[in-house]
């Protein structure tokens, strides 16, 4: 007995929907009118008999039913967009696509790219940075920072839960080497990501203390820029466990005492839905996995 799919066009409206995070920027890239993804959706809506959206409140949120969908959906046009690459590729094989964000992959992926390419010489890499808030453009190997998927048993967290001050020698320089204290000191900061994010009032409480008044706050919307400044000599950024470990290594910066707060946040690595069976994409993920447990281990 065949079942009567939804149209196709609400199916990619909602998509769109979900990973933009609004209308408008589903119409974005649908080249559509506002109110023509809202009735697609709606019409997606009866024809499901279900609603897709909690709509009782600002912002609106997915249901259990939309969250269902949209997990479908995910793995389903990831299918579609890499064959789709594949084919115009001319069927070229040997290529994984990493996905992640712009701070993963600047302070810890590049530094290793030698590494990896060296232990797999077939494969070519290619990279996808994404910024906090930039639409998802999933990758064959997908990194993510966040909380632990339930949903997701191929998921593997690759960092410590560690999170401790940093800044560079230069910056302590300027103080005459002090670290005993965070008076006065600029502290590089991710205010506008604070909901997904350790920013520094919830790291000084979960020291016991209050953040000093004194400090000067310089704001940043990307983590990659954030450590960039810090390397600048710009002020003092906080680091997950592992994932500054080539600068503190190289001594391009130094920790600031042994204090750090623990994170159920971190970084997590999984092969895209239905992709674990590629040989190389399998690879690609155990390396970032055993590599990321050694460097967290190691710091």
């Amino acid at each position: 007995m065949s079942v009567r799919l939804p149209a196709f066009s609400g199916l990619t409206a909602f998509y769109a929907s979900v990973r933009h995070g609004t209308l408008t920027g589903a119409a974005r890239e649908l080249n559509v009118s506002q109110p023509a993804i809202s009735r697609r959706i709606a019409a997606l809506e009866a024809d499901l008999g279900c609603h897709l959206f909690d709509r009782s409140r600002k912002p609106v949120k997915l249901t259990q039913q939309g969250r269902d969908l949209a997990h479908v959906l995910r793995a389903s046009f990831g299918q579609i967009e890499i064959v789709t690459e594949r084919l115009r590729r001319g069927g070229a094989q040997g290529v994984v696509t990493v996905s992640a964000p712009s701070g993963f992959v600047g302070s810890w992926l590049i530094p290793k790219l030698a590494e990896l390419e060296a232990e797999f010489p077939e494969v070519t890499i290619r990279i996808i940075s994404q910024e906090y808030g930039d639409p998802e453009r999933p990758g064959d190997v997908s990194v993510r920072f966040g909380l632990p998927d339930e949903g997701n048993a191929g998921e593997a967290r690759i960092l410590g839960t560690g999170v401790f001050p940093v800044a560079s020698p230069l910056y302590l320089a300027r103080r005459q080497g002090r670290t005993d204290g965070f008076g006065g000191m600029t502290l590089l900061t991710m205010e506008a990501a604070r909901r997904h994010w350790h920013d520094w009032p919830s790291w000084f409480r979960a020291q016991g203390q209050d953040m000093p008044d004194d400090v000067r706050l310089m704001d940043f919307n990307s983590y990659a820029m954030m450590v960039n400044a810090a390397l600048a000599a710009q002020g003092v950024c906080l680091c997950w466990s592992g994932l500054l470990n080539d600068f503190l290594e190289s001594g391009a910066m130094v920790r600031l005492g042994q204090a750090e707060a623990q994170s159920a946040r971190g970084y997590y690595v999984a092969a895209r839905e239905g992709l674990a069976a590629r040989r190389e994409v399998r690879d690609v993920v155990d390396w970032i996995v055993t590599r990321g447990t050694e460097v967290a281990e190691a710091g």
